[in-house]
């Protein structure tokens, strides 16, 4: 590691210039010396972290990593300076969040909007993918996951549960029936989601006081959680959702509740992040704000 923060504050002038001539102009330096420097981290972290030509560079793989950790040092660095300027907790800077598509057009932006209000020194990029985002390997601070996560290295944090239940489209059911016990759904066309590589068909429910997984079959799939709900809205078959997807469109009665006595399942999500002794404000601050306004 540098021995100076000012070498992670050059290195991160050098990476967002693109040349050693533009880093020079402005830090007021000369190229050569722009060059001795770099020379000189490179040799103290004992790795190549540039390609160089007469006119520009590119990083070399360990130089993009070495900088995305240089870029959060510094950012932390100068949030901590400006708190400690006025006094309290001033949350700012670029903060990065990694949330599943459907949550988090439906839920988790509209609440990304009411905290940047709150905190309008806080920027917010919002990625939205039903892809298993990785906190590392994505620049994120802080991803929003469904499930168990198995990064290693990484701090979970549960946000809120929900029950996992079976629910289709009244007109769907006028179609086909509603299946009035568990093994009635092996009879009916399930669109079930899929996570990885995996297509989410085994469906836990209560048999005879005893949880039981049943292969659910049915024409539709998606890695889209969001178009599994739209199929299920559009009576396209019976879906498996999270209550805090459907919870609106049960009470307006565009989607009917399924075997309820039969459900048995809990979904999680979850803030995942980087093991740091202290977190920014501004991921700290936002982690409490969804815990108290995401129900």
């Amino acid at each position: 590691m540098a021995d100076d923060v000012g070498d992670l504050r050059f290195f991160v002038r050098l990476a967002g210039a693109g040349s050693l001539s533009a880093v020079a102009r402005a830090l007021n330096s000369s190229p050569a010396a722009m060059s001795r420097r770099l020379a000189a981290l490179e040799t103290r972290l004992g790795v190549r972290l540039v390609h160089r030509t007469t006119r520009s560079f590119d990083l070399t793989p360990e130089g993009s990593l070495f900088h995305e950790r240089c870029l959060r040092i510094v950012e932390e660095i100068d949030e901590a300076e400006a708190e400690a300027a006025a006094g309290g907790v001033v949350p700012r800077g670029l903060l990065r969040i990694g949330v599943p598509l459907e949550i988090g057009r439906r839920r988790i932006a509209p609440l990304v909007a009411d905290f940047v209000a709150l905190y309008p020194k806080v920027e917010v990029h919002l990625m939205l993918s039903d892809a298993i985002l990785d906190v590392v390997g994505d620049a994120l601070d802080v991803v929003l996951y469904i499930g168990t996560p198995t990064e290693q290295g990484l701090i979970t944090s549960k946000i809120l549960s929900s029950d996992l239940l079976i629910c289709a489209a009244p007109d769907y059911l006028a179609r086909r029936g509603t299946p009035r016990e568990p093994r009635d759904i092996l009879d009916h066309d399930c669109i079930r989601l899929v996570r990885g590589r995996r297509i989410v068909d085994l469906w836990t429910f209560l048999i005879d006081g005893k949880p039981q997984d049943l292969r659910v079959s049915g024409s539709l799939t998606s890695t889209s959680a969001e178009v599994v709900h739209d199929w299920a809205l559009a009576g396209k078959g019976v879906a498996l959702k999270a209550y805090w997807d459907v919870a609106e469109d049960l009470a307006s009665g565009r989607l009917v509740r399924l075997l309820t006595p039969y459900r048995r399942g809990e979904i999680t999500l979850s803030a995942v992040y980087l093991a740091r002794q202290h977190l920014a404000p501004r991921v700290r601050l936002f982690l409490d704000f969804i815990r108290t306004h995401l129900r």
